[in-house]
């Protein structure tokens, strides 16, 4: 077939003209994105709010906390080796990382994202501060510079950071304060980078998973049992004598623990009488976590400073109003018998929950069927989640976002590139999550043309902690002064920028300004104001040491003036701090300051002080031990999960050693075991010997209690102690024969004897 010149031509262009449409249309295509799209249905919301996901698989994997940088993206946790099965092996792998959320097409979803960070062993925390990013890698602390969105130098800030105890139980949290100090939960450590250093320094141990706080710069946080706890002062004011520990100032007990879920859900202890109620519902917290003071200024006014707790073993996010009066806080159920957000979804886990750039609450929902770690999940859990096959639901996590229906939310700024005079008009937004980033960029920035501005701004009366962020501005640029801080304190109509002034200005004393400190002391005593004479008694500590006796009687008079507020006589005691005698025998201290000052004595003679001043680390608790020596020594043989190992050893699980006696469990341990032997009725015919960890000189009595309270608290139908002395007497108490227990001794000799 041929074609000539004349027909080939128009053939030709015709091709051209369909190449340039098809590359035409192509350009013009709408780019696909990744976003979530999960019902919501069987969440229920409070009235007025509702509940919209951000972020889902495959974005994202088991998140456990997030954070904000400038530009307001989300860079979230992911945890991925957290119990990877029920058996809780492998968790030790690095499979976990640090990724950044990207919303590229601005619809306020999540569609890309892109790992920061990966081959991390079980991240929990992480913290934009710095112009960097703090976050947790196994046990190490660590900072490392951001650069285009990528690792540059690190630096370890802590190698003891998250050592001893388990995930539940190792140090979390990572919150800027406006202190200038970042806070952790379970840990009794602070920290902060000062002229190129990190510092550490000792603060009280709070909470077990998340950390929060309010405006003033209060604490509070929570364990698995205890919906809310806090502190009635602020952070390291009342703990500043080593030989005192307070007993009312930190660690009070907030709300009730009561939760109203919607269905039946699995919790580990459910089978003990009194957690459930007559339907099989929970009745108390059980993992409580991740408590929040929202901050955001988006929701109605009720709900400014209410701390929201995440219940995920209910599925469930509870609101608790808090009452402040003066010097003491109380919080109170805010619906009785409803949460805040309830669902039937037993794969909702919420962990932490987090104040927004735009004003909404977030969620992180580590989404997943097992958040009871191995070294605590009961059997009867173990049965449920198997039941449910809720071990199955793996590698899933979402972020949530929670709106009111009636305020407006911010636009998500972009303070990369604020100037000064903008981060200064941002410290008396609304939005909590803004003050804080722009104090912190304010600080970083250097400029000390804000001086001045700052300085008005903490001095004048005005909402929102607006000085308070201001002055502590001038604390990070080195602005502050004797003067500045009494120009503050002698101006302020407000008592917390006054608790705050009177922090700060310690660092300036000296002899020279003793007289001037004991003028202002008195005045401020007239105001008759709590708040004020409680930081006043406080921050006399360092004072009184620079003029031994001038202000012991300022505390004296504080003393007398609130002799039925035991709070005073806590202060007055961290402030007495070597003086304590003096105090006693040139004062007249009330019955209550009496008997702090003498224990304090007492403790201070034999060298006693509070356990934040000598603890390290966390202290591995006894099942996590037992979990980690019954892997080590008992798993090669009986299996990972008790279930026993063809040809070598019977199952754990179901057997009557496990549920019988304790003392003869401990004489097989010490012991060992020869020749067949009967398990749960079936023979097994095993040619090898169980061995003996009796001349073991690593394995200690406790050691062995360890391991049986693990085995009774994974293997057990009904868990059963014993003590280490029952372990001591089975030692002594050798079998006959060869010293090998068989299972006709095991059978015929009464071990409880």
């Amino acid at each position: 077939m041929s074609i000539d010149v004349a027909t080939k031509r128009p053939f030709r262009l015709l091709i051209s003209s369909l190449l340039l449409l098809s590359a035409f249309i192509v350009g013009f295509q709408k780019i696909t994105f990744d976003e979530p799209r999960i019902s919501l249905e069987n969440y229920v919301v409070e009235d007025g709010f509702k509940l919209k996901l951000i972020a889902s698989e495959s974005l994202l994997k088991a998140p456990v906390s997030l954070d904000f940088d400038d530009k307001g993206r989300i860079w979230v946790v992911e945890m991925i080796g957290y119990m990877p099965n029920l058996e809780g092996i492998g968790e030790e792998e690095p499979t976990g990382r640090i990724s950044i959320l990207e919303d590229r097409d601005k619809n306020g979803v999540a569609d890309h994202a892109k790992v920061f960070l990966d081959k991390l062993v079980l991240p929990r925390a992480l913290a934009h501060v710095y112009g960097g990013l703090l976050y947790v890698d196994g046990p190490k602390l660590w900072f490392v510079e951001i650069k285009n969105d990528k690792p540059g130098k690190k630096t370890l800030v802590d190698p003891l950071y998250a050592e001893g105890g388990n995930v539940e139980h190792s140090s979390n949290g990572l919150m800027m304060n406006i202190d200038n100090w970042i806070y952790n939960a379970n840990y009794n450590f602070r920290y902060q980078l000062k002229n190129g250093k990190w510092v550490k320094e000792p603060t009280t141990d709070r909470g077990q998973w998340g950390i929060t706080r309010d405006n003033f710069g209060r604490l509070y946080y929570n364990n698995n049992s205890t919906n809310l706890q806090g502190d009635y002062v602020l952070p390291n004011k009342v703990i500043r004598n080593k030989y005192f520990k307070p007993a009312i100032a930190e660690h009070q007990r907030l709300a009730s623990n009561r939760v109203y879920p919607l269905h039946q859900t699995s919790v580990n202890r459910g089978y003990q009488p009194g957690v459930l109620d007559e339907k099989g519902f929970l009745k108390e917290v059980t993992a409580a976590c991740g408590p929040l003071v929202y901050r955001g200024g988006a929701f109605p006014e009720a709900y400014n400073q209410n701390v929201f707790v995440c219940v995920p073993e209910a599925n469930l996010i509870k609101r608790n109003i808090l009452h402040f009066d003066n010097t003491k806080i109380t919080a109170s159920q805010a619906t009785e018998g409803k949460e805040f957000i309830a669902s039937t979804d037993e794969g909702f886990r919420p962990v932490n929950l987090f104040n927004g750039p735009d004003g909404a609450m977030y969620v992180v929902d580590m989404h997943r069927g097992i958040i009871q770690h191995k070294a605590y999940i009961s059997q009867y859990l173990t049965e449920q989640l198997a039941g449910k096959k809720l071990d199955t639901l793996q590698n899933a996590g979402r972020i949530l976002k929670i709106t009111s229906t009636t305020a407006k939310l911010n636009p998500i700024p972009d303070l990369s590139k604020a100037t000064a005079t903008q981060l200064i008009a941002s410290l008396s937004s609304p939005n909590g999550w803004l003050r804080d980033r722009a104090q912190q960029l304010l600080i970083q920035k250097k400029d000390l043309s804000v001086v001045g501005p700052l300085t008005r701004l903490a001095k004048a009366d005005n909402s929102f902690s607006t000085a308070i962020h201001a002055l502590y501005v001038l604390e990070g640029l080195n602005a502050l002064s004797f003067a500045t801080l009494s120009d503050i304190i002698n101006q302020s109509k407000q008592p917390e920028t006054v608790a705050h002034a009177l922090g700060l200005l310690e660092r300036f004393a000296s002899p020279q300004q003793v007289g001037k400190m004991n003028a202002m002391s008195t005045q401020l005593l007239a105001r008759n104001d709590e708040t004020t004479d409680l930081y006043l008694a406080m921050s006399l500590r360092t004072w009184s040491k620079l003029s031994e006796g001038t202000f012991l009687p300022v505390l004296a008079e504080i003393d007398k003036k609130y002799v039925s507020k035991p709070i005073f006589q806590e202060a007055i005691t961290s402030a007495l701090d070597g003086q304590e005698e003096q105090y006693l025998s040139s004062m007249h201290p009330s019955d209550l300051l009496k008997k702090n000052i003498t224990a304090t004595i007492a403790r201070r003679q034999k060298n006693d002080m509070n356990s934040i001043y000598v603890v390290q680390t966390n202290e591995v608790d006894t099942r996590t031990k037992g979990l980690k020596l019954f892997r080590t020594i008992c798993a090669t043989c009986h299996g990972p999960d008790g279930k026993g190992i063809q040809d070598l050893a019977p199952p754990l699980k179901g057997s009557e050693y496990i549920d019988g006696s304790m003392k003869r469990l401990a004489a097989i341990i010490l012991h060992g075991v020869s020749g067949p032997i009967h398990v749960n009725g079936k023979l097994y015919q095993l040619n090898n010997e169980m061995p003996a960890l009796l001349n073991n000189k690593d394995i200690s009595d406790q050691d062995i209690v360890d391991i049986i309270q693990y085995t009774q608290n994974a293997l057990a139908k009904e868990g059963k102690r014993i003590s280490a002395a029952d372990v001591k007497k089975m030692r002594d108490k050798k079998p006959a024969g060869s010293g090998v227990l068989t299972e006709k001794q095991l059978l015929e000799d009464d071990f409880d004897k």
